[in-house]
This record gives structure tokens, sequence and C-alpha cells, in this order.
């Protein structure tokens, strides 16, 4: 039996750590702009078409994307190049070669005043660049295809030695300081990279295109998490104390809340994410992060 064709981009980062894994009976081109693979920039649309139309994927899984939220805020040419622009050029390539697309969104296309956790029905409204450009890239995705997946994920963890997200940067600080201090006024759920990944293998048989949350399931704050990750690791001499945002000033608004259900896949009773600690103990005994 011939095997699927599956392009990833942005495939260098912490997701994509997990790509080949997931995917181990798929033929596999990974791209990104950096590290030891095939140089391709989604930001140029002739390197797209080009790569696209030589390797013929039946899918394409796009991962780049600028997820710096502060980094977004201060420069937006860059967010919207990357997460707006570049998808286009992804999806016309994907219509053009009639490739399934599976676009990763975020939690952070929401506002955050809702008390009860957002399903895919909730009008989004985001509080940031980053944000704003994410959804701009859902929006071009579902009006030029009509063989789509957009996922929507909330706080990334995973990626090992590339985890450069708030989990390696917490243990990293909890390692050199006896006092750390972390926000517990901002909540979201975790998603860790390997389930998310499964869970889209699993979703991509169905054939039910559309928007989907794909989240580990429970919420907390990110003073939730260091709580967690200090039990795991059994860092009992690290005191973590809560503070408000209002102590780390940061140059992009965050949302109060970003929890999402997956509610659609509760309702195809497709729903297999496990909890956020389940996911956060796994990642931790079983790779080198921090």
């Amino acid at each position: 039996m011939k095997k699927r064709r599956l392009l990833v981009t942005g495939a260098n980062g912490m997701v994509g750590s997990y790509v080949k894994g997931v995917f181990h009976d798929f033929e596999l081109l990974l791209t990104d702009i950096e590290g030891e693979m095939k140089r391709m920039d989604v930001r140029n649309p002739s390197t797209v078409f080009k790569c696209i139309e030589e390797f013929k994927p039946d899918i394409v899984l796009h991962l780049a994307a600028a997820t710096d939220v502060d980094q977004c805020e201060i420069d937006p040419d860059w967010a919207y190049c990357t997460n707006a622009i570049g998808t286009q050029n992804v999806a016309l390539a994907c219509q053009k070669y009639n490739a399934l697309m599976i676009y990763i969104s975020t939690a952070g296309v929401f506002q955050g005043d809702k008390r009860e956790p957002y399903t895919e029905f909730d009008d989004a409204n985001p509080v940031n660049h980053y944000g704003i450009s994410k959804l701009a890239g859902e929006n071009i995705v579902q009006s030029l295809l009509q063989r789509y997946f957009i996922i929507r994920s909330g706080w990334m963890i995973g990626g090992g030695k590339k985890d450069k997200k708030f989990v390696s940067k917490i243990i990293k600080l909890m390692r050199k300081y006896e006092s750390v201090r972390v926000v517990n006024d901002k909540f979201s759920n975790s998603t860790f990279a390997k389930d998310l990944l499964t869970g889209i293998r699993k979703l991509i048989e169905t054939e039910f295109y559309g928007l989907y949350h794909m989240a580990n399931t429970g919420s907390g704050s990110r003073y939730d998490v260091a709580l967690e990750i200090k039990k795991i690791l059994n860092l009992e001499n690290v005191k973590i104390e809560p503070v408000s945002s209002a102590y780390f000033p940061l140059p992009a608004v965050r949302a109060r809340s970003e929890v999402m259900r997956n509610y659609k896949l509760d309702l195809l009773g497709m729903n297999n994410q496990r909890s956020w600690q389940e996911a956060l103990r796994e990642y931790l005994e079983s790779e080198e992060v921090g």
C-alpha cells in the first residue's frame, strides 16, 4: 500500500519534535527556515508552491507561526506576514495541488471574559496582535479551502531541548532560585504537543473537516502549572509565590481566560485527551527539559 505523504511547515519547533513518532508510517517532508531539514519560508509564495508541487503531499501540516506574543505586539508586520500571509501562501498551494491542510491555531483568539470554557461555537475576539493574526489565518483557510482542519490548542508544552515556553523557563528558574514568583490570574488549558498530534492523526481519518478545539482536559493558571512541576520534579525546597499579572508588565495584553472545551470532539465521542497533569508528568519524566 502506498504511503501517504505529509509535508510539515515549521517542523523544527516544539510540535515538530513529535511528528516522526506520531506519523511514522507516512512519507514525510519536514520543512523550516532553520535546522537540518528542507528549507521553506512560508512567507515566500514561490518557495511554498515549488516545494508542494515537487513533493505532492496528500496532507500539509502547517505548524510554522510567529508565536512570541510580545514580539508580535512590538512588530505586528512580523506577526501578520507569518501568521496571515504565510498561511495564505500555504492554503493557496493546498488549493492548487488538492492537499488537505491542517492549520494549528490558538485559544488566544478569544477575548477572555467568559466564565465558562470557550467552545468552537463562541465568537472570537482577540485582544492582541498575535491572536488577531492567528484568527486572520483561520479565516483565510476557511475562505480558500473546503478540505481543512483548524485546530486550536492551549498553552503548548513539549519539545524537550527545543522547549522555549513556560515549562522550560520556569524549571530553569526553580533550579536556580529558592523563591519564584508566578502569575495566578490568567487561565488556560495546557496542550502537550505529542497529544495534539496524536489527536490530529485520529481526526484526519474521519474526514469530518472543520474547526476543532484540542487541548488536554482541565485548566489552571501558570501558578498551578508551576506547583505541579514542583511536585513532579520533587523540588520541595523551592517556594512558589503567586502574583498578579501586573507584577510582570508586558507589551501584549493577555486575556484573563483562554480556557477551552473540546466541545465538538465531545459531541462526536472523540475527545480522548487526557488531563494536563498526566500529560505534564509524562513529558517531564520522559524528556530532558529545562
